[in-house]
């Protein structure tokens, strides 16, 4: 008896600690810096990559493009991005970083294409959870 108890209390422990792990999913974009984490920004949008794209954003992240007026919240653009995955514009993609205070960063990427220029002002808030994206607003001067 003392050896079947002695086994479940075991095999409840291990399941407890490897539930532990498993929740605990680290964030790989943690450390990185606010350049790193626009690079990321640019690389998701023009090269349609979709590796770190759940981390990147904050969770009241607000996208807006002014030539039309739509606006998205995180769950929709994320879902814009996954439906774009591997779509890469064929674009000359340059950007800067326009200030960086504190907390804050805004940046400017402007990608180039043939018949037309987009310009992404991007706003980047550094967290708890390392810097991210907070809001982008998309013109084509």
């Amino acid at each position: 008896m003392k050896k079947t108890l002695a086994t479940i209390v075991t095999a409840l422990l291990m399941i407890a600690s490897f539930s532990s792990f498993a929740a605990s999913v680290n964030n790989p974009l943690k450390d990185m810096n606010s350049k790193s984490i626009l690079i990321t920004y640019i690389e998701s949008t023009t090269l349609g990559s979709d590796l770190y794209n759940k981390y990147l954003l904050t969770d009241d992240f607000e996208y807006n493009n002014t030539a039309n007026q739509n606006s998205f919240n995180k769950k929709a653009y994320l879902k814009f991005l996954k439906e774009n995955k591997g779509l890469k514009f064929d674009a000359k993609t340059d950007y800067q970083i326009l200030d960086e205070s504190g907390k804050t960063c805004i940046a400017k990427a402007t990608s180039t294409f043939k018949n037309f220029t987009r310009v992404d002002h991007i706003t980047l808030n550094k967290t708890q959870d390392g810097w991210k994206v907070s809001k982008v607003v998309t013109t084509y001067p």
